[in-house]
């Protein structure tokens, strides 16, 4: 009996036309890789070697792909594709679960900021962001927290109501409190502030703050650096204007319904511009996995990357735009 041995390498398994191609093509990521090797790794023993420009590109996979810790280590075992982006061997040993909750500390959000910025900077070098319209809004983040405890400890300590004034004092999660949209949509956790640049739908900025934070006192954490910005309601008091002549921005927010110098006409033409964006929030998750404003934007900053990588493709698709030499 004879056997036949063929010799492939895991490029060659790999699609040519698969999106993971597309991103390193359309990304330069060694400015990232610069960046990232500042920081020594403090990991233990068993998982050393793997280099922290491989693992980051592992949570890159993650937030592309919407998985769980457990999730992108099954991942990486037996996806081809991701251990082909991440830079391994067919049969290199991969990352276990355990070492991706360490890397995201490691990493740690003010990091993780000027990464974000590198690559924005290469989306304007290119012409995708110009900043001449800019969408902003905000978006309510649901905590993992039940609250049962908290509500315990409260009538355990006499407190006649469990309000942002108390939960610092019992919850389990400082940064987390109540929210409030309207008159009757309340929750508990966070807000996120987006801003999206018009010209190519990509995210420009992001912020997470604490959920009683109102969308136009937010405002000044996203706002761009010129231009116009379109706003909701929500963003037609003294504070966005304020956040917006400190920029000499043209800020274009629909006026409330009460309000004597409201324009219906130009309200229409504004929400028929806005309207195209609203996609941007409407394909997040509003539950957050993690404790804390820290963490959470982390993973704001991470889920921005993602689209915008994304929505880069979409683009070139569309417009044969160069690639990344």
């Amino acid at each position: 009996m004879s056997y036949q041995v063929e010799i492939v390498s895991l490029d060659q398994l790999v699609a040519k036309n698969h999106n993971y191609r597309k991103f390193k093509e359309l990304w330069d990521l060694n400015p990232v890789r610069k960046e990232l090797e500042k920081i020594e790794m403090s990991l233990d023993a068993d998982n050393k070697g793997y280099g922290i420009f491989r693992l980051f590109l592992c949570l890159l996979i993650q937030f592309m792909e919407n998985l769980s810790d457990r999730e992108l280590e099954e991942s990486l075992k037996s996806n081809l594709a991701s251990k082909w982006f991440c830079e391994f061997g067919l049969l290199d040993k991969t990352p276990d679960y355990s070492l991706f909750s360490k890397l995201r500390s490691k990493i740690g959000t003010n990091r993780l900021a000027k990464i974000f910025n590198i690559l924005k900077d290469q989306l304007k070098a290119k012409g995708y962001m110009s900043e001449v319209f800019t969408f902003v809004d905000a978006s309510h983040l649901i905590s993992k927290a039940s609250l049962w405890i908290e509500r315990d400890k409260a009538i355990a300590e006499k407190y006649e109501k469990l309000n942002n004034q108390i939960l610092p004092k019992i919850a389990k999660d400082k940064d987390a409190n109540f929210g409030c949209k309207g008159n009757n949509k309340f929750w508990y956790g966070f807000k996120k502030h987006t801003s999206v640049d018009m010209q190519s739908g990509m995210i420009n900025k992001v912020a997470v703050t604490k959920a009683n934070v109102i969308d136009s006192k937010g405002m000044k954490h996203i706002i761009p650096s010129q231009g116009a910005v379109y706003a909701d309601k929500g963003y037609c008091d003294k504070n966005a204007k304020i956040a917006a002549a400190k920029r000499n921005l043209h800020l274009a927010a629909i006026k409330k319904n009460n309000m004597k110098n409201k324009n219906k006409e130009l309200d229409k033409f504004y929400t028929k511009l806005r309207a195209p964006y609203e996609r941007v929030f409407s394909k997040t998750s509003h539950r957050v996995r993690y404790l804390g404003i820290a963490k959470n934007q982390f993973t704001a900053f991470m889920e921005a990357i993602a689209h915008n990588f994304k929505r880069m493709i979409v683009l070139n698709e569309l417009y044969q735009l160069p690639q990344t030499t």
